[in-house]
């Protein structure tokens, strides 16, 4: 990994993983080969990144920097974010949620903050705030049109991340969350690179219990351990789908093949003949756990395990709405174990938090 590449200086028409013009293998590295900009890169000055000095300046007022990861999408790692943030809030700590999935920013929508825009001050880009100590900023904010793709290649989503880190004014933070996108790629880099002098607590690592994803997290875990970023720990995400009798929806074949909603006699049945069974959760195996899930490959793989959170259609509700599963009593199911995983994050990697709170 290249450690003085100006990133805001590559050209709009370099190659993918361009490693910069700063850079000492600039127009030597293989993915310079057949660049306009080759012969150029070769010979520009080398030396270390001023931005990284106005990064660490920006990053000397923030206590604790977490990141999200996770080997593959759709297992909920933005979820996850969006309610550590809330949690951490609610614990009456300071925290910014920082959103680098750049492609795919999700964020916005399960903050509630769909539509905010962006706003500047002398002091640099003003977070969109939830809460007077929930601060966020995603590029979510920046598109004219919500339904507008980014079509960026890796320079130009480098450095809208650096420029994320140097110029955003978040004031005194107890926490900076990272949302990152999936897998290892550019931004995975960029964000080690850049704030890797200012200190990483660590890595979150969210998952789904099934070996397709656990491959996929195993590559996830072997990409921190390369970079030099702690695993703070696996979260089992969707381990199993749990949910209140009286939400589900019952159904049944007719006798010509035909499905019948029976969800009201069903519910009117219990209620009259065993009516102790309206106050019990239902749970089901969604997907394959038989190779152990998480669990396991955290033995395997020498890493912590912070727990599971089962599949719950009213957090899936809570990120649809924007708002905290913590804030009411409808996320029976996933809340608590969320709560059990953050508190025990904080209480094990971060025990000077709960001395200052």
């Amino acid at each position: 990994m290249e450690n003085g590449g100006r990133q805001n200086d590559i050209p709009e028409d370099a190659n993918e993983h361009c490693p910069g013009p700063a850079s000492e293998s600039a127009g030597k590295s293989d993915s310079c080969a057949g660049c306009p900009n080759q012969e150029a890169c070769a010979t520009a000055p080398k030396g270390p990144d001023p931005d990284l000095v106005a990064i660490a300046e920006r990053m000397a007022t923030v206590k604790h920097k977490i990141l999200v990861l996770s080997g593959k999408g759709g297992v909920g790692k933005s979820t996850f974010s969006a309610q550590l943030s809330y949690a951490l809030a609610a614990m009456d700590f300071q925290v910014g949620l920082l959103d680098i999935d750049i492609c795919g920013p999700s964020i916005p929508k399960m903050l509630g903050l769909e539509g905010q825009e962006i706003h500047q001050s002398n002091l640099g880009w003003s977070p969109v705030y939830v809460e007077s100590n929930l601060g966020v900023m995603s590029i979510g904010f920046m598109l004219p049109n919500p339904d507008d793709a980014v079509i960026w290649r890796g320079p130009r989503k480098n450095g809208i991340i650096k420029q994320f880190l140097k110029d955003v004014y978040w004031g005194e933070l107890d926490f900076l969350i990272v949302d990152a996108p999936p897998g290892t790629s550019d931004e995975h880099i960029s964000i080690v690179q850049f704030l890797q002098e200012t200190g990483i607590d660590g890595a979150i690592i969210v998952t789904t219990p099934q070996q397709v994803s656990l491959i996929d997290v195993r590559k996830e875990v072997s990409f921190c351990k390369k970079v030099g970023i702690k695993v703070l720990g696996v979260v089992e995400n969707m381990s199993g789908l749990s949910q209140s009798v009286p939400d589900f929806k019952f159904s049944r074949m007719s006798t010509i093949g035909e499905e019948e909603d029976v969800t009201e006699w069903a519910i009117n049945l219990m209620k009259e003949r065993a009516p102790e069974l309206l106050n019990l959760v239902a749970c089901s195996e969604v997907f394959d756990s038989s190779g152990g899930g998480a669990k396991k490959m955290c033995v395997d793989m020498g890493v912590p395990f912070l727990g599971k959170v089962p599949l719950d259609p009213q957090l899936c509700k809570a990120a649809e709405e924007g708002r905290s599963c913590f804030s009411d009593s409808k996320c029976t199911a996933s809340a608590p174990a969320l709560k059990r995983i953050i508190e025990k994050l904080v209480a094990t990697q971060m025990p000077d938090m709960i001395n200052d709170a």
